[in-house]
């Protein structure tokens, strides 16, 4: 089925009107930003990481996002138990392999996280896609060195396997599922002068996913609203400093004229997945 930018924003509204709470397992560097960033966008956030209590946070949020940024061994049994709770009330989980690739520890921590529940959603760049299907292709980090459009076809690999939602994000996002693939071109280069930007993505996809069961359209609708906002913010910014407050703004205020106007949205078809 097709989907339209009309319909992307319909989702925009949607989130903006269900205020849904977003519970975050992220990292030290962005928590600040991605809690903004959802504000922003009409919904709540909640930074929960104690064992303790991640299974009861888990019950009253929407959805669940699990960001492996900043690692320890006390976060990744958190992640784990949310995750498993989680699935068993089957909220919807979207996961960031921040890092993958880098270290044996993500490496297994990833593996151990997918084994407890594969999640709705998978975002992250091309060199992490590609190394969550191959643990041998070594990633600088949180740093891409591929161009998106790269990982397609592991892209389309992973799907297969594990039945997610795979974005890949990048100066063009592909987000993809078994019966199509979306393309968006927005976004500005210097969105990627501000740390944190991917894992933005990734909470915003966690409030479109908590308020529409179409994780495809919900995805689409979170990169879209983020590359529109940023395409947009960066045209009043003077530098990285001032494009986080006019992004946080638009994120806030963007209307739908702006961002039809502004969106640049391609559907094509699945992708075809041969021996990789």
């Amino acid at each position: 089925m097709n989907i339209t930018k009309e319909k992307l924003y319909e989702l925009i509204e949607k989130v903006r009107s269900g205020n849904p709470l977003v519970h975050n397992i992220t990292n030290y560097v962005v928590m600040n930003n991605t809690a903004n960033a959802l504000l922003a966008s009409g919904s709540s956030p909640v930074m929960a990481h104690a064992a303790e209590e991640v299974a009861d946070m888990v019950a009253i949020a929407g959805a669940l996002v699990v960001n492996m940024g900043t690692l320890d061994a006390g976060w990744v049994n958190s992640m784990k138990k949310a995750i498993k709770k989680a699935a068993e009330l089957r909220k919807p989980i979207v996961l960031d392999p921040v890092g993958v690739g880098a270290t044996p520890f993500r490496n297994q921590t990833l593996h151990e996280l997918i084994s407890i529940s594969p999640p709705a959603v998978l975002r992250g760049n091309s060199s992490e896609i590609m190394a969550v299907h191959d643990h041998s292709k070594t990633t600088r980090g949180v740093d891409s060195s591929d161009s998106s459009d790269s990982a397609l076809a592991v892209a389309g690999a992973l799907n297969q396997d594990l039945g997610s939602v795979i974005c890949i994000s990048g100066a063009v996002d592909y987000i993809l599922d078994k019966d199509r693939v979306a393309e968006l071109h927005n976004g500005h280069e210097l969105m990627a002068k501000v740390t944190g930007m991917g894992c933005t993505s990734t909470a915003l996809i966690g409030a479109f996913v908590a308020v529409h069961d179409d994780h495809f359209e919900a995805t689409t609708a979170a990169m879209a609203l983020l590359g529109v906002a940023g395409q947009l913010a960066a045209g009043k910014a003077n530098g990285p400093g001032t494009l986080q407050l006019h992004l946080l703004d638009k994120l806030y205020n963007l209307s739908k004229e702006e961002f039809l106007d502004t969106v640049r949205l391609e559907i094509n078809s699945p992708i075809k997945v041969e021996n990789i």
